[in-house]
């Protein structure tokens, strides 16, 4: 496993559309393996492969207990709404508050291309959402309705640390 250079916002490549993966090979496996270390090293939820640099349809999401490998994910169904501070490992040091379904359902396939189905509510299904736009191009800045300054991350932060 190798760590991987997270790429930022202005990087054309978070622009460009992930092509499907075809191959279900050691290749895929390398890169799933280095997504998941670059992942746990960055202290991240989530990360799609076109922020390493790789148009693949390729993600990885922490889901709390455990690190689910996504390969070609599609979302089934989502339903309610979730209102909620954003990041990104790609814009870093930036938030913004952004909608999101609080249930998504998805399937996607594994690194042998057999297809799974996953649910995840509040911060997976944010995650999963996220993770999907990277790869049709998107960031969470183009969604959030609103971005906020320092002082108001931190201050949600605190509010988040007291209700605990």
């Amino acid at each position: 496993m190798a760590l991987r250079r997270i790429i930022t916002e202005g990087n054309p490549t978070l622009k460009k559309v992930s092509r499907p993966v075809t191959s279900f090979d050691e290749k895929l496996g390398v890169l799933i393996d280095d997504m998941k270390q670059t992942l746990l090293d960055a202290n991240g939820v989530g990360l799609a492969a076109p922020q390493v640099g790789i148009l693949r349809r390729v993600v990885v999401v922490d889901n709390g207990e455990e690190l689910l490998e996504l390969v070609n994910p599609e979302i089934l169904e989502q339903s309610g709404q979730q209102d909620g501070m954003e990041g990104c490992l790609s814009v870093p040091g930036k938030y913004g508050m952004v909608k999101r379904p609080n249930y998504v359902k998805l399937k996607a396939q594994d690194r042998g291309g057999r297809w799974h189905e996953y649910e995840g509510e509040e911060l997976t299904a944010r995650c999963f959402c996220h993770e999907l736009e990277h790869l049709d191009g998107h960031l969470y800045t183009e969604r959030a309705y609103q971005m906020l300054t320092e002082e108001e991350v931190e201050q949600m932060m605190q509010e988040d640390e007291e209700e605990a």
